[in-house]
């Protein structure tokens, strides 16, 4: 059966008549490439602006390293020579929201080195520099760190510091797919993986500072090496290596 890949922006009722929170964004993966009406390619390795995408990572992003065949897409991490690869796709101006719930079917790669990631930036980044903007990391994995899942808010007032975060160890989340969800409203972030609440973040003073998720964020999937989080060392002998996702959607609050 194939899979459907759309927006709505209609409510859901079940059969029963009762109604779910609307569905404003799912995309299942079909055909053969990236759906570019809703999705961006972010290329290169950052520069001149942000080298090393702010993070000394040590991948150029390329078009060729994400896929999408058999209803999955599949963000690759490369080696040729001394050069590393791998792919970093958002939805910034096509799929933006402000408040609700996303939930994200992935599984991940395993190796020293790798760092993929679903996360979310507010969409006045270009104007209102990071951390400004804030950031929603919905679930980070380092290779180097078997077994632990990072859920973490980024604000002006935690710059440069993750202290907004909660770590995450489950002995099987390497095996097979997994969900990554949040849901956000004006009170509160919370974060869930296999719909198990791990972390709720909800400052009681709530300003520029502490809370900068009152604006529409945009979403990305990426899967980087080394780095300042992932790295320093890289294990050369792993690749090529796949972040692989099954679905995306987005609820409505």
């Amino acid at each position: 059966m194939k899979k459907l890949c759309y927006i709505v922006f209609s409510i859901s009722i079940l059969a029963s008549g009762q109604e779910t929170n609307p569905v404003i964004f799912e995309e299942h993966f079909n055909g053969t490439q990236l759906n570019e009406s809703y999705w961006n390619y972010e290329l290169g390795d950052g520069c001149p602006k942000l080298c090393g995408w702010g993070n000394n990572e040590r991948q150029l992003y390329t078009k060729e390293n994400v896929t999408v065949n058999n209803g999955f897409l599949t963000i690759t991490a490369t080696k040729n020579d001394a050069k590393y690869q791998s792919g970093r796709i958002t939805t910034k101006r096509k799929v933006e929201f402000q408040y609700g719930t996303i939930e994200v079917r992935a599984k991940l790669p395993i190796g020293k080195g790798l760092w993929p990631a679903i996360w979310m930036l507010g969409n006045d980044i270009d104007t209102n520099t990071w951390p400004a903007c804030g950031e929603i990391d919905i679930m980070e994995y380092v290779g180097k760190k078997p077994h632990e899942i990072h859920t973490t808010l980024h604000t002006p007032d935690s710059f440069g510091n993750s202290k907004n975060t909660k770590i995450t160890t489950n002995k099987d989340i390497e095996q097979g797919f997994h969900n990554y969800k949040t849901s956000w409203s004006k009170d509160s972030i919370s974060f869930y993986i296999d719909d198990q609440l791990v972390y709720t973040f909800s400052p009681e003073i709530k300003n520029e500072r502490t809370w900068p998720f009152n604006k529409p964020f945009y979403i990305i999937l990426n899967m980087a090496i080394g780095g300042n989080f992932g790295g320093p060392e890289v294990d050369d002998s792993i690749f090529p290596k796949e972040f692989i996702i099954d679905y995306v959607k987005v609820y409505k609050e």
